[in-house]
């Protein structure tokens, strides 16, 4: 639980770290086989900032909602530090550039809206394309087409798309912008899109992140939920794609708390009990979970949570997707919304894993904005919101989300993700998503880096080849340790350090979820690190052995880390522009990391 040098911190992530043997390393996971390993000749030596999760123009509700100029185009220029003009006419740019990005459009009629204003012979070769043309052209203009496109997606009406040659056309300028920006090394794209699930209004969306190039990606078109809404059905279409092309591609579930209490389901969306197969396809397609975002945050909330007094941070609990609202009856409550966020979705993995020999929801967690603006920005001193009447503006805390959406002063800056890679490339990007050595921040860039295992030391800490001997002696975040300690619970080391141009830290924990051997699920957050003055700590460096530990019960185990509290992006509107704002959301916040999970699993 101490403080450590900055200097020393430095050193450890500027040395180059190589591994002269992994033969003693005692903790491949069983049934693991899709994890990707860490190359045994060196290993992650920088976290990299970015976003998988970005809609331009070509999204349908982006587009309609006023982002009707901002391409993918804008929206990599925009991450990687140039000024871009949003949608509302002002300059917007970012205080610090990304090193990663996935422009994530919605796949359901991807660039349909601009190719029909742009007359594009494809857009309005269909009947779909001539009816919504008619609509714009006429006294209706975009109502009716609100209506069919809801209606259509959620499979209220009969599903009309426009075209498998549009739909070619558009996806191939997708990846080919995609292609234009990446540069290896500085700045990574991704090709990917949204699937946008929303069975009877509920959220199960998905962003599809390919590792390939076009030559891989041009072969398909977007599998969308007018093809299906069953996430079955998406995951035997990403099998498809990597058996005829021999690439890679993965799947990220949003943040469940507008999914009506089915993102951790206790039957899969046919209605059938969850099996030991489909627990093997969603752990295979779906490494990491989407925590935090602009609607709300993701981790806890205080009615699963009681004990945890940090559980109720930005909380979006009143509605699903389509805006029904929740039960009132507070168990109703409480049992749709263990299906809805990540540490009940851990926990129902443990009792699944007992259940089935293989765990549903053994996932990494991940930050994205989901900003419809074409903007990536998770800093609340320099918020441009999710539509473009949530961009500043002396009016956007009084106002709604597209004028009958939740209130723009609800929303979130929030998040990105943390990847320790070995190289800002696609391939090691990907990789370490696919192993799940990332975490997730409602906006601070905090470095941590933890591992856990049977032969670290406090002394670890200190020395130079602490990576490598973390990566040689236990596992990172992300990992399963099997059983294997002769000395009683394994011992975690967590490395932190406060983002360089925001707050200082006031504390470190660690959530672990268990099941005992009598089958109850639990739960306990410990505090590790606590910082020693009221200003807050510069880094933290601790060692932690769980007291508790039960050799025959299965665990997990995440560090969350707490900033000082600091200033709500509504806050600063109400100093930027002279506004009163709303009493329903607080002026300060407390930002924070969530690491993923590391997995324990008696033999």
């Amino acid at each position: 639980m101490t403080d450590f040098s900055k200097a020393a911190w430095s050193g450890v992530l500027l040395i180059s770290l190589f591994l002269t043997a992994c033969q003693d390393a005692p903790n491949a996971p069983p049934d693991a086989a899709d994890l990707v390993a860490v190359d045994p000749d060196s290993v992650p030596e920088q976290v990299y900032w970015g976003d998988l999760h970005v809609h331009s123009s070509l999204s349908f509700d982006a587009h309609s909602f006023g982002n009707r100029n901002l391409g993918p185009e804008a929206a990599y220029r925009f991450a990687r530090g140039e000024t871009v003009r949003s949608s509302s006419g002002q300059e917007a740019k970012l205080q610090r550039p990304l090193d990663f990005l996935l422009v994530a459009d919605h796949a359901e009629y991807l660039g349909f809206l601009s190719g029909i204003e742009e007359n594009d012979a494809l857009a309005l070769a269909t009947p779909l394309g001539k009816r919504w043309q008619s609509y714009l052209a006429g006294k209706e203009g975009m109502g009716p087409i609100m209506t069919e496109y809801v209606d259509m997606v959620t499979g209220v009406r009969p599903r009309e798309t426009p075209g498998k040659k549009f739909a070619q056309s558009i996806w191939s300028d997708v990846i080919e912008i995609a292609e234009r920006y990446n540069e290896p090394g500085r700045f990574t794209t991704f090709a990917g899109y949204e699937w946008t699930s929303m069975p009877g209004g509920r959220n199960l969306h998905r962003v599809v992140v390919f590792r390939d190039g076009p030559d891989k990606t041009g072969q398909i078109i977007p599998f969308s939920a007018l093809d299906s809404d069953d996430p079955e059905r998406l995951w035997a279409f990403l099998d498809q794609y990597e058996q005829n092309t021999s690439g890679s591609v993965l799947a990220i579930p949003h943040n469940g708390n507008l999914s009506g209490g089915i993102m951790f389901a206790d039957e899969t969306l046919s209605g059938s009990a969850l099996s030991r197969e489909y627990a093997k396809a969603r752990v295979r397609w779906e490494p990491v979970y989407e925590v935090t975002q602009v609607k709300g945050d993701g981790e806890a909330h205080p009615l699963l949570s009681p004990d945890d007094e940090y559980a109720d941070f930005e909380t979006w609990d009143e509605t699903d997707i389509s805006l029904t609202p929740k039960p009132t009856d507070p168990e109703a409550k409480k049992r749709m919304l263990q299906g809805e966020y990540a540490r009940s979705g851990l926990k129902k993995g443990l009792a699944y894993e007992a259940e089935l020999g293989m765990n549903p929801y053994q996932f990494g967690m991940i930050g994205s904005t989901d900003s419809h603006t074409s903007l990536s920005t998770a800093d609340d001193n320099n918020f441009w919101g999710k539509f473009k009447d949530s961009e500043p503006s002396d009016d956007r805390l009084e106002s709604d989300m597209g004028g009958a959406l939740w209130p723009n002063a609800k929303l979130t800056a929030s998040g990105y993700t943390g990847i320790w890679a070995r190289a800002n490339t696609r391939a090691e990007l990907f990789a370490a998503i696919k192993r799940r050595e990332v975490y997730a921040t409602t906006g601070p860039r905090i470095r941590l880096r933890v591992f856990a295992g049977w032969q670290l030391e406090a002394t670890d800490l200190d020395r130079e080849d602490f990576a490598a001997r973390g990566y040689r002696r236990g596992v990172p975040m992300g990992g399963i340790l099997a059983q294997g300690g002769e000395n009683g619970a394994p011992d975690f080391l967590i490395r932190v350090m406060k983002d360089p141009d925001d707050a200082n830290l006031e504390r470190v924990q660690i959530i672990k979820g268990w099941r005992t051997v009598d089958g109850e699920v639990k739960e306990k957050v410990h505090d590790v690190g606590v910082a020693e003055t009221e200003k807050g700590a510069v880094t933290f460096a601790i060692h932690w052995s769980d007291p508790d530990f039960n050799v025959r019960e299965n665990a997990f185990y995440y560090v969350r880390v707490l900033q000082k509290p600091t200033e709500r992006w509504t806050a600063y509107d109400k100093e930027n522009f002279g506004v009163r704002g709303s009493s329903d959301y607080p002026d300060f916040i407390q930002e924070r990391v969530y690491s993923s999970p590391i997995w324990y699993q008696p033999e």
